[in-house]
């Protein structure tokens, strides 16, 4: 942290807002995490409060504990969001956040010095009216739901109506907004299309905590063949939703286990819906009894799994969630950081991540072949986990750590803010 500048007449207050749960075990709840840490201490340093507006944490969240957060110079406020569907927790969520607004800076006439926010669903309102608000936006693009809202909800795609609403709300928040954050090249090039000037976008990466993440256990032998008490054990970590690429996952342990014992472990959300349908593209394939799924678990549950798995599997598919909008996968840089060979797409947003037998195997999308050959190739070649192992690890050593992050967030509020150096 710079040292500390001189405090403005007027100590407006920092507000991230986030249309997400929180405190929770997912990848967002780990980037708002880092974030807002950071934040509170940047805003301390200003002599300015701090608030971090988000949705209340799941039943996941709260069976693990993770009912409350707090951090130094930072204040959470958890509102609710109500309704049925979406759109009814959408319109929920800024009602609450109005009269929040209303009652902690509206009687006194405040405005804040920045807002940051993740999403439209709590940043359009803000955007449309930025004046009325505050005087500095900073957007951070994590998912644009004009491109991602489908594979949650697959009957918006044909609501041509409701399409072109959310990409009109996207780019009122992108016009209103003095930076816009995302995470990976990919994502940049399609803010640029959509008409950001370059030098109103940053681009900060994903990070991952190596000292949670780490190696604790003795690599497999590869060199031994599997058997049915020792198993290749695969992992996949995330959701259920179709662009992960899940459903590929499925079929490549049915053809792996037509030469060798593996089985797979699921660690992550899904809707019913979902969990359903991959449960028996599952049962058909007649490897069922050889997948365990689970429920999302904390970091350090998360990491346990990690030590414990031969291989984790990123089967991102070739779509425009991951071809146009991008995204910065979390589980790339913690199997890295766990020292675990990575078996995942060959995609631009992995290619950013990893490196094709440099520090894991990149295999053409949409096939559940190529997973299977791929994991074969380690039995082939012993030596071969072992090296992207090692390199992925140096590799996320030398400039994956949130704090790669949160200084280079550091460098975008200076900016906006126009503080000096």
């Amino acid at each position: 942290m710079s040292a500390t500048v001189k405090q403005p007449e007027t100590a407006s207050p920092l507000v991230y807002l986030s249309f997400d749960q929180f405190p929770g075990p997912k990848g967002a709840a780990t980037h708002i995490d880092a974030f807002n840490r950071w934040l509170g201490t940047f805003a301390m340093s200003l002599g300015r409060e701090a608030h971090l507006v988000t949705l209340p944490p799941g039943p996941d969240a709260l069976q693990q504990g993770l009912s409350c957060w707090s951090s130094v110079g930072i204040t959470h406020h958890p509102l609710p969001a109500a309704g049925e569907h979406l759109f009814e927790r959408v319109a929920s969520y800024r009602r609450h956040l109005w009269h929040w607004w209303r009652q902690r800076f509206g009687q006194r006439d405040i405005k804040a010095e920045a807002v940051h926010f993740r999403s439209i669903f709590e940043g359009y309102l803000i955007s449309r009216d930025k004046p009325e608000y505050c005087r500095n936006l900073i957007y951070e693009v994590n998912g644009l739901p004009s491109v991602e809202l489908k594979y949650h909800y697959p009957r918006v795609a044909d609501d041509r109506e409701l399409m072109q609403k959310l990409t009109h709300q996207e780019q009122v928040c992108l016009d209103a907004a003095d930076m816009v954050i995302t995470v990976s090249d990919v994502n940049r090039d399609h803010l640029l299309a959509r008409g950001v000037p370059s030098e109103r976008i940053a681009l900060i990466r994903n990070g991952v905590d190596t000292d949670m993440f780490c190696p604790t256990a003795p690599p497999r032998d590869w060199s031994q063949p599997p058997t049915d008490d020792h198993p290749v054990r695969l992992l996949y970590v995330g959701t259920m939703t179709s662009w992960q690429g899940l459903g590929y996952a499925i079929d490549g342990l049915a053809r792996l286990r037509r030469d060798v014992p593996a089985r797979l472990t699921v660690v992550g959300p899904g809707r019913r819906r979902q969990r359903s349908q991959i449960e028996n593209q599952a049962f058909k394939a007649r490897v069922g009894q050889h997948v365990e799924f689970h429920e999302p678990v904390t970091k350090p549950r998360l990491a346990e799994f990690y030590s414990q798995a031969d291989i984790t599997l990123a089967p991102l598919t070739a779509c425009d969630r991951n071809l146009v909008q991008g995204c910065s996968p979390l589980k790339v840089l913690e199997t890295h950081a766990a020292g675990i060979p990575l078996v995942a797409s060959d995609l631009p947003v992995v290619r950013e991540l990893a490196t094709h037998d440099q520090d894991a195997v990149l295999v053409r999308p949409n096939s559940a072949k190529a997973i299977k050959d791929a994991v074969l190739r380690f039995l082939d070649e012993p030596s071969l986990a072992n090296r992207l192992s090692q390199n992925g690890r140096r590799r996320v050593e030398r400039a994956s750590g949130w704090r790669d992050g949160t200084d280079s967030l550091e460098s975008v509020y200076r900016r906006v803010l126009a503080l000096e150096h």
